[in-house]
């Protein structure tokens, strides 16, 4: 959304020309950040700048060689992310954020934040280790 459509802190929208935009937008950056993957693919290529195929499996080990495929092939369509193929043998391909991708770095920022203040809540709330039970 535009500058001008930031939430007022009760959930609502504050201007008119945001009235009513909301869901739109809101599913259009869902869509393209929908995943248990894309998002930690984005935060190590923010952290790390180039990387490789075979880097983001080691940095993400969780991740199958299939998703992580899918998922980056998705960020390249959506232009979030830049694809540079090499020819040489063996191939060699490397991920880097694009110009436009960049645009998303504060909305990263803040979720990983928000993401480290959530677990020291939940480490507050139950103890770190009732809290990795949980997951």
């Amino acid at each position: 959304m535009a500058d001008e459509c930031k939430g007022n802190g009760t959930g609502t929208i504050e201007t008119d020309e945001c009235k009513g935009k909301g869901t739109g937008t809101i599913e259009t950056a869902l869509d393209i950040l929908v995943g248990k993957w894309k998002p930690v693919i984005l935060f190590h290529i923010f952290e790390n700048g180039t990387l490789r195929f075979s880097e983001l499996q080691r940095l993400i080990p969780d991740v199958t060689k299939k998703m992580l495929t899918t998922q980056l092939r998705e960020l390249e369509y959506h232009d979030i992310i830049n694809r540079k193929i090499y020819a040489q043998i063996p191939p060699k391909v490397e991920y880097s954020i694009t110009e436009y991708g960049k645009g998303l770095t504060p909305l990263l920022v803040s979720m990983h934040q928000w993401g480290l203040g959530h677990l020291k809540h939940l480490d507050e709330l139950y103890g770190k280790n009732e809290r990795e039970q949980g997951k």
